[in-house]
């Protein structure tokens, strides 16, 4: 889990709710793009650190069994 993207996440749902309060859809979309974006590369990372495990897993069973 990144920081950085739960901190832009935090700033998107911030200038959606701006863009709401004010009235300005174009600033409550862009606060809902940068939401967006940012969830769905924190849900990105997160699968490549599983992938990253479940490869390390696979290589240690494998020396594990050369031995």
């Amino acid at each position: 889990m990144s920081v950085e993207e739960k901190l832009n996440q935090a700033k998107g749902s911030i200038k959606e709710g701006v863009g709401k309060a004010i009235g300005d859809e174009k600033v409550e979309k862009e606060g809902t793009t940068e939401k967006v974006v940012s969830k769905v590369k924190e849900v990105a990372e997160d699968a490549k650190d599983a992938v990253e495990g479940a490869i390390e897993g696979v290589k240690n069973m494998l020396h594990k069994e050369e031995k």
